[in-house]
């Protein structure tokens, strides 16, 4: 055991709760949260990442780093509004199952592996889109409070990329606290309190959030985070992660805990020499990381009562900003294949919208426009192909 173990799981788990607990209370509060099923939403999340993490990294002896569903947050925030928890809950249940269908049953998770990925991202982008413009929008409100973080994040980014977004959050607590626009929190509540929702399976909310939801966490999320293993010299172990990562979304979702999934970012940081030199030692980086997420399962009422007290404004900005960086690379994978890129485009107009239609949100709709586009310029090359033309 080395000290760079526990430091390189200690700022994995810094870097992922600070600069995303903002959007997970966008999302609940935009399915209808009260803020004891919003600190349990965070405690599951918490539970799940430290049982998957945990769990993994001793059993296949890999650092196994997972988290939770950043891309899918933002669905939520963008698409939940008047959906109410038990029918958000019902979507969660759905997406467990279908991550867990896709470890066990081989078609299915072909079937899946089959999304045209330019689409996929084009769905991610347009979801995203809408959270980083927020941050301009509310920098008309509050300029004071938002234009100086704006400032920070761009100059943080380019000098330490991996913090930029936790010292938004750091600093835009101490400027809200000297605008006096964040408030006493209230932390007698600090232990944490799990509370159960009975799921509603809603076909509305089943189709307009639990699949794209699941599309999301599967291109947004776990493709990226089986590639930063292989780029880490690991073989990712796709079917038990996914097994795992399933069973634990569907068992904490009646607690309100959206998806959890394979880490990317976050995780490099624990496969890195930096963690130990040896790379059959850095499995225990994961094991530790596990440790740190369940402290903040059990704390996890006084971290949401704290961020309760800071104004939504800089909430809105600290989500915007986490999200400029997954912008960025859904735009790119939208964009990257030129005989893809009007399905993309497509795709993206539809989800950014927010049109709703029949009860279901606008990433279902993005992303049935967008294959549509793709069957039919398939369809017209096949035809040209054959005819000569």
């Amino acid at each position: 055991m080395r000290w760079s173990l526990v430091v390189a799981a200690a700022m994995a788990v810094l870097v992922g709760f600070g600069s995303t607990i903002a959007l997970i209370l966008a999302a609940a509060a935009a399915v209808g949260a009260d803020s004891a099923q919003a600190t349990s939403w965070v405690a599951g999340l918490a539970i799940a990442t430290a049982v998957t993490s945990a769990g993994l990294s001793l059993w296949l002896r890999l650092p196994i780093v997972t988290a939770w569903s950043t891309p899918g947050a933002a669905l939520i925030a963008a698409t939940g509004a008047g959906m109410g928890m038990p029918a958000a809950v019902g979507a969660f249940v759905l997406v467990g199952t279908l991550v867990t269908l896709a470890a066990l049953i081989r078609p299915f998770g072909n079937l899946i592996a089959r999304t045209p990925a330019s689409v996929a991202s084009a769905m991610l982008a347009g979801i995203l889109f809408r959270f980083v413009v927020a941050v301009f929008e509310g920098a008309g409100a509050a300029p004071a409070l938002v234009l100086p973080l704006v400032v920070l994040f761009v100059v943080a980014r380019l000098l330490y990329p991996s913090f930029a977004v936790l010292a938004v959050l750091v600093a835009g607590v101490a400027l809200a606290a000297a605008l006096g626009r964040a408030t006493v929190p209230d932390l007698a509540g600090g232990m944490t309190a799990l509370v159960l929702v009975a799921p509603a399976f809603e076909p509305s909310a089943l189709i307009g959030l639990g699949v794209p939801l699941f599309l999301v966490t599967m291109a947004g999320q776990n493709l990226p985070g089986f590639a930063v293993l292989r780029a880490s010299g690991y073989e990712p172990p796709v079917r038990s992660v996914l097994a795992a990562t399933g069973l634990a979304s569907a068992a904490t979702a009646v607690i309100g805990a959206h998806t959890t999934n394979l880490a990317a970012i976050t995780a490099a940081l624990c496969m890195g020499s930096d963690a130990h030199p040896n790379p059959r030692e850095r499995w225990r980086a994961g094991v530790i990381y596990g440790v740190f997420w369940a402290i903040v399962a059990v704390f996890a009422g006084a971290f949401v009562a704290l961020l309760g007290a800071l104004p939504a404004v800089l909430i809105a900005t600290v989500a915007g900003l986490a999200l400029v960086g997954p912008l960025m690379g859904a735009l790119t994978g939208a964009l990257g294949e030129e005989r893809d890129r009007a399905a993309a485009v497509m795709t993206l107009a539809v989800t950014a919208s927010g049109v709703g239609i029949l009860g279901i949100g606008a990433p279902f709709w993005g992303l049935l426009a967008g294959v549509a586009v793709i069957l039919l310029t398939r369809a017209v090359e096949r035809h040209r192909a054959a005819h000569g033309g």
